[in-house]
């Protein structure tokens, strides 16, 4: 007899349909999977059969091959055990066949027959939606948070006892209702008024929260430049629906304890500078998401820049560029997203105290330009903003607060409106930041004044074409915060201030 369903298994940020085939027959008792299972896939068989038989059903003992298709696919994780448990207890004359039809089945199986959490939860649900199931069986844990999407309707199950009662009729569960708003880990709260001093600093969190900008912080050890890094997420206006989808279905490919909805609080990732360029940017046999796809829509800081890995900063440059990670493998190749606002921070020479009144630098010339010379120029040409952050005097600390986040993210919040209407609703990211060549020349037009000023700068210091481009992205930016349509000299001025490590001010 053969019993089918369908499942599913994970690949990139997406889930890909599997169908479970099961043949029973006389012979040998052994249970046989092909179809190109990896470990935890073959493993199955012995979670399955202690399951199917600790919750009351009979296993007779049979030759039974299980066959995974498409055979070319390679099947992965902890997904299948639920459907092949399902598609056995079916072909034994247990469960009618056609109760397993329309419907996508996915958990993990513990051996007393409990349906464990899975990862990708969000993207199982998702390709229910694409199949047009009837309803989608995944683990209580999972289940909420995949309700969240509301296109497809989300069975949660704890046991696979459970599961069957109600494929049967004889205790249907209802479906999962998602939540307005998301659990999960929260960031303790942080503000921007709990920064003293450093205005220049302060004014390029603004900007960069306003269009989109990466950020290079460079000061001496204790000048705050962490501190500041951490306050960028409180500026960013709230997520949109679409982005908390996207935010929350790459999270759950990290962790199989989901949260009861949608992820609302923009990501903050701050790996260690001995991160290696896989976990940086994403890999592994099975593509997986890296740091800079895990603070999609958030804030990247890479700390003490100058010690990464040569090869893992290089990786950034594409998706800085293109706001996206292709990895490519042999089975295929998976996109993750990675718009991500890039924060970055350094000290000024090996020692720390290149610049400092306060400590005698120990530092030769030939040190400091090595030490420099360990980021390229291309990815400095991609960081917008380049901020010295000098150590913080007992007078600025004595003094009083600074504006709040919530202040500094009304403007930021009136920025954005600006750019949502230049761009349009079609953009998927009206940010100045994002802004390609055609939009460069129709929306940063200069007065002669300040096409004179940048003529001049370019000139003088030695500016490379994409610095200049992002020049006129900063000053874009700077005259939206300002209410202006027009491109000044002003904001040409500042936007060329920013430019610390061009104008060779160190």
């Amino acid at each position: 007899m053969i019993a089918r369903a369908t499942t599913a298994t994970p690949w990139g940020l997406d889930a890909r349909p599997v169908d479970v085939e099961i043949d029973v027959r006389q012979g040998l008792p052994q249970m046989q999977i092909v179809g190109l299972p990896d470990t935890a896939v073959r493993e199955s068989r012995e979670r399955v059969r202690a399951a199917i038989k600790n919750c009351g059903f009979k296993l007779p003992p049979r030759a039974v091959t299980i066959n995974l298709a498409p055979a070319d696919l390679r099947k992965e994780g902890n997904h299948l055990d639920l459907a092949i448990a399902l598609a056995l207890i079916s072909a034994f004359g247990q469960l009618r066949p056609e109760t397993l039809q329309a419907r996508l089945l996915c958990g993990e199986l513990g051996l007393d027959g409990t349906v464990r959490p899975i990862r990708g939860g969000l993207a199982v649900a998702d390709l229910g939606a694409q199949l047009a199931v009837r309803e989608v069986l995944l683990p209580t844990a999972n289940a909420r948070q995949a309700a969240a999407l509301g296109s497809v309707r989300v069975i949660p199950v704890s046991s696979l006892a459970q599961a069957v009662d109600h494929l049967t009729g004889r205790s249907p569960i209802p479906p999962a209702t998602a939540v307005a708003t998301a659990g999960g880990k929260s960031e303790p709260e942080v503000d921007l008024s709990e920064v003293q001093g450093q205005a220049v600093a302060r004014r390029a969190l603004e900007i960069a929260a306003a269009g989109g900008h990466n950020l290079l912080f460079i000061g001496p050890p204790g000048s705050g430049k962490t501190m500041l890094a951490r306050r960028l997420p409180g500026l960013l206006p709230p997520l949109s629906h679409a982005e908390s989808i996207a935010v929350t279905k790459i999270h759950s490919f990290t962790s199989s304890q989901a949260a009861d909805g949608l992820l609302t609080q923009r990501p903050f990732r701050s790996p260690h500078p001995g991160v290696s360029t896989a976990a940086l940017i994403g890999g592994s046999s099975l593509p997986r998401p890296g740091e800079i796809s895990l603070a999609h829509t958030g804030v990247l800081f890479l700390d003490e820049l100058p010690e990464f890995r040569r090869d893992a900063l290089e990786a950034l440059r594409q998706p800085l560029e293109e706001g996206r990670v292709t990895i490519s493998r042999a089975r295929g190749t998976a996109t993750f997203p990675a718009r991500v606002s890039i924060v970055a921070a350094m000290n000024p020479c090996t020692c720390g105290h290149h610049g400092d009144k306060r400590f005698e630098c120990r530092c030769t010339p030939q040190m400091i330009e090595r030490y420099r010379r360990r980021i390229s120029g291309p990815l400095l040409d991609r960081i917008d903003l380049h901020i010295e952050v000098p150590a913080v005097t007992l007078s600025e600390l004595k003094g009083p607060p600074g504006e709040s986040s919530a202040t500094v993210a009304q403007r930021v919040a009136e920025a954005r409106k600006i750019q949502q209407r230049r761009f349009g609703p079609d953009c998927s990211t009206p940010v100045n930041a994002a802004m390609n060549s055609k939009q460069l020349k129709r929306h940063c037009r200069l007065d002669p004044k300040a096409q004179a000023l940048l003529d001049q700068a370019f000139e003088k210091l030695g500016l490379s074409a994409r610095s200049l481009t992002r020049i006129l992205k900063v000053a874009r930016t700077l005259a939206d915060l300002a209410g202006q349509e027009r491109l000044g000299s002003a904001q040409i001025a500042e936007a060329i201030h920013y430019r610390a490590l061009d104008r060779r001010l160190m």
